[in-house]
């Protein structure tokens, strides 16, 4: 029998798979992912996405005007205490960023990212991707 559970457990999976898919090494990378108490990863930004860096004052307005406008957003992260967001944008996006109060983690920088779906200590998804 098919349920919800299953096509959670399935999106959870293919949002695993996208994300260590641009670590230098994916299996070791799932693996310590997967087993790490902190449930964090280092990911390299600028293979299969940038990630534009807003202050929590701008970022919640940001994706509410998102989700009224899309069906459903790109994956969004929120650090410790809403401080900053960080919305998952196409790769390439952060070298045409002209926008003022806004930081870009694009090729040649780094990204902690939270296990899809486990509450970390101090980033978690707001938008997991699916």
């Amino acid at each position: 029998m098919t349920g919800s559970g299953d096509a959670g457990a399935r999106s959870a999976r293919s949002a695993i798979e996208w994300l260590v898919s641009v670590a230098p090494d994916p299996d070791a990378c799932r693996w310590e992912w997967e087993r790490n108490p902190l449930g964090v990863a280092l990911l390299p930004a600028g293979r299969r996405w940038d990630v534009l860096i807003l202050p929590g004052e701008l970022g919640y307005p940001t994706l509410d005007v998102l989700t009224r406008c899309v069906d459903r957003p790109g994956p969004v992260l929120a650090d410790f205490g809403d401080e900053r967001m960080g919305f998952f944008v196409p790769p390439g996006t952060v070298s045409r960023w002209l926008g003022t109060g806004v930081r870009g983690a694009g090729r040649g920088t780094w990204v902690v990212v939270p296990y899809p779906g486990r509450a970390a200590g101090g980033v978690r998804w707001l938008v997991p991707p699916d």
